[in-house]
């Protein structure tokens, strides 16, 4: 387990904090990563590090093993030690929703509590209501949100937590990016699609490959850019063979995982970002799109029709729909100007509400309430 080392602020309130962090990289651990690194909360707050992170790839996330367990053990020990001899203001926990992962959670949680900290729970993900109606699921639900602040990143999110959350106990703030810089690239003739996300079926991937062989048949001009980690459920030997039956070997690449330059340059070469994801709290790396002024396709599920306003700077199909998907893609193929100017909408609406300075005051605000 990693420990971050602590930052003093003299006379500040001292939050522990609690949190997924890098690798492997997803939503939760970006963000983790940003508030750890944040010069606002470093200014506002004295602050301690633990990482919550059990799994080290994107594999193992959701999968039961022993090292997990001895992992638990050694957190609760790092915790209860770092609980009594610093004694915190507060305590920030970015739990799982649901098994296996929120038993870890729970424990921590309830630890927490016996310990007399005051407690506030930043939930990245959602599918607290699709458990609750089973009894062990409710039960533990009840006592973990129990006496505790929660913090969403979207009011879209609220009727998952209703059950359990008092309104009065909620904080609503949604994610913020950084702004990426774009290389500048050659202008192609050719227009380039791009997805983004980790291989799994829940990212919508096997939605994005339908869709691009239905875009081919009707003889529309493009290629298309995958980029994300290879998963259990689909690997580059998988996704190849996918893109060979389909017969897009000629259009579309995979990339593999990328970060940093690499992503920058992936972004920067695209002129559509299609996002068709089954289940997500936020998205981020729409986000990253929008403030890429993309035009972005995506699905209307948890708060990306915050990110995402149909016919303003994208448009929303339901998850599922390949037609749909590709219908849209092709009308922004087939428009440039339509393109820029969903770009340059959602460029100013990511600036209004998304920009990661944005993101550090709102969590400071929080937290200091909190």
């Amino acid at each position: 387990m990693e420990k971050i080392a602590s930052r003093t602020v003299t006379d500040c309130k001292r939050i522990l904090f609690i949190l997924h962090l890098p690798p492997p990289f997803h939503g939760a651990s970006m963000v983790g990563a940003q508030i750890r690194d944040s010069r606002q909360v470093a200014d506002s707050f004295d602050t301690r590090f633990i990482n919550l992170s059990a799994s080290r790839t994107l594999g193992e996330i959701e999968r039961f093993s022993f090292r997990k367990v001895a992992f638990l053990f050694h957190l609760l020990r790092e915790v209860r030690k770092t609980v009594r001899e610093w004694n915190p203001d507060l305590v920030y926990v970015t739990p799982t929703s649901k098994r296996p992962g929120f038993l870890k959670d729970y424990v921590l949680v309830r630890m927490l509590k016996r310990e007399g900290c005051r407690v506030i729970a930043h939930m990245h993900n959602a599918g607290v209501s699709d458990h609750q109606g089973r009894w062990l699921d409710n039960h533990l639900y009840s006592r973990f949100f129990s006496d505790i602040k929660v913090i969403l990143l979207s009011e879209r999110l609220y009727p998952d937590i209703r059950k359990y959350v008092p309104l009065e106990r909620v904080f609503v703030c949604p994610n913020g990016v950084a702004e990426m810089p774009l290389p500048v690239v050659p202008d192609s003739p050719v227009p380039t699609i791009l997805f983004l996300s980790n291989l799994l079926r829940s990212k919508g991937i096997f939605d994005f490959v339908g869709a691009c062989g239905i875009l081919k048949e009707k003889g529309f001009s493009f290629r298309a850019d995958i980029a994300g980690g290879e998963t259990a459920e689909l690997d580059r030997e998988g996704l190849e063979a996918l893109l060979r039956a389909s017969g897009l070997e000629d259009r579309v690449l995979y990339h593999g995982a990328a970060y940093g330059p690499d992503k920058s340059a992936l972004f920067s070469r695209a002129d559509v970002f299609v996002f068709p994801s089954y289940r997500e709290a936020f998205g981020l790396v729409a986000a990253e799109a929008v403030s890429a002024r993309l035009p972005v396709v995506a699905t209307p599920v948890g708060s990306v029709p915050d990110l995402v306003v149909e016919g303003e700077n994208g448009f929303l199909v339901a998850p599922g729909d390949v037609q749909a998907l590709s219908e849209r893609v092709g009308r922004l193929l087939s428009n440039p100007e339509l393109r820029h100017s969903m770009g340059r909408a959602g460029y100013d609406r990511y600036r209004e509400k998304f920009s990661l300075e944005q993101f550090e005051k709102r969590i400071v605000s929080i937290l200091a309430d909190a």
